[in-house]
C-alpha cells in the first residue's frame, strides 16, 4: 500500500550517469571543485579557505564515489550542495531543534527547517480541508514568531511556530511575506492578511511508528531527526544509513509505501532545495527495529488541526 498527498510531487529518475562519470574521470579535482562552485555560486574568503574546502570536497567525493561503486545499500549519494562540507560543519547548519547547544550560522535557511516544517504541515492540512494549495509564508514565522522558543533563523520547535499561528488567527501566503533567507523585523502590515489557519495541534505519541503511520495517513506530519552521516549527501532509493537520534533537522513526513522489492519507506519532504535527494524529498526506511525509528523519526512529531 501506498500513500501520499496530492500536493507532492515526487520524480524519481534513475538516469545513465556513464557519460557524466567518463568526464569527471578526465578532470582534476580542482577543475571538479571550480565547476562546481560555479554551479552553485560558492565562493571563499582567501585561498587558504578555499584549499581547506577543496580538501574536504576530495574526500567527500571520493567517498560518494566510492560508496555508490559498492552498490551495497539501496540508496545512493550525490555531490549536491554540500560538497564541501564536513558532516560536522553542516549539523552546526541545521542544528535548528533548539537546545543548549544550538548554533546559528552559515546559511540561514538550514536553520529556519522548524519554521519550513511546521508550514508545510500547515499547507497540507489546509489543502485538504479546502480542496486549495496555498504556499504559506516561513518568513513570517522566522520575523514573527520570536517570544517564546522559537527563535528565526537561530532554531525552534514546530509545535511553538503551531502555537504562533493559532494565536495570530493564522498565516500568510508566501506571495504575501517572501523568504529572504535572513532574520527580519516582523512586517506587521504583510502578517494582517492570514491566508490559512488552524485551530489547534496534536503531537503524535512517541516511539510508535504505528501511530505515526496512523498519522501520515490522514496529513502531512512535521517530524524531527537526527540529520547526520549519509544523510546529507542522500540522491536517490531508500535512505538506510546509519544516523543517530540527536533530532537536529526538522521535515514533514507526507506519506508512506513499500518498494518493489518490499522495502518500506517513510516519503519525507526537505528543505533543502530540489536538488537534494529526489526532487527535495527523501525516502527513509520504515518499521525499523529500533523503536525510534530511523534517525530518530518517530521521536518528536505532531500535526496542525484546521
Amino acid at each position: 500500500m501506498q500513500c501520499w498527498f496530492a500536493f507532492v510531487l515526487i520524480l524519481t529518475i534513475w538516469p545513465n550517469q556513464a557519460t557524466s562519470r567518463d568526464l569527471h574521470k578526465s578532470l582534476s579535482m580542482a577543475e571538479r571543485h571550480k565547476q562546481w562552485m560555479e554551479k552553485y555560486g560558492k565562493a571563499y574568503k582567501d585561498d587558504n579557505e578555499k584549499q581547506r574546502h577543496l580538501q574536504i570536497f576530495k574526500n567527500n567525493v571520493e567517498y560518494i564515489e566510492s560508496f555508490n561503486a559498492a552498490g551495497a545499500k539501496p540508496y545512493r549519494l550525490g555531490i549536491n550542495q554540500f560538497a564541501d562540507q564536513t558532516n560536522e560543519s553542516l549539523r552546526l547548519f541545521v542544528k535548528d531543534i533548539r537546545g543548549p547547544e544550538m548554533q546559528g550560522w552559515g546559511k540561514r535557511h538550514l536553520s529556519s527547517c522548524w519554521a519550513f516544517s511546521a508550514v508545510a504541515a500547515t499547507e497540507g492540512i489546509n489543502q485538504i480541508t479546502t480542496g486549495t494549495l496555498i504556499s504559506l509564508s516561513e518568513q513570517e514565522l522566522v520575523d514573527c514568531d520570536t517570544k517564546g522558543n522559537d527563535q528565526g533563523c537561530e532554531g525552534g520547535y514546530m509545535e511553538d511556530a503551531f502555537k504562533f499561528i493559532i494565536n495570530n488567527r493564522g498565516i500568510s501566503s508566501e506571495a504575501n511575506y517572501p523568504y529572504n533567507e535572513t532574520d527580519g523585523t516582523c512586517n506587521t502590515t504583510m502578517k494582517a492578511f492570514p491566508a490559512a489557519k488552524i485551530t489547534g495541534y496534536e503531537e503524535v505519541p512517541a516511539n510508535n511508528e504505528t501511530e505515526l503511520l496512523k498519522a501520515v495517513a490522514n496529513q502531512p506530519i512535521s517530524v524531527s531527526v537526527d540529520a547526520g552521516g549519509d544523510f546529507m549527501f542522500y540522491e536517490s532509493g531508500v535512505f538506510t544509513g546509519d544516523c543517530g537520534t540527536d533530532l537536529d533537522h526538522g521535515i514533514t513526513a507526507v506519506g508512506y509505501g513499500t518498494t518493489s522489492e518490499g522495502v518500506k519507506y517513510w516519503l519525507v519532504k526537505n528543505s533543502w532545495g530540489v536538488e537534494w535527494g529526489e526532487e527535495g524529498y527523501i525516502r527513509m526506511e520504515r518499521d525499523v527495529a529500533a523503536k525510534e525509528g530511523l534517525c530518530g523519526i518517530a521521536i518528536d512529531s505532531s500535526y496542525p488541526i484546521a
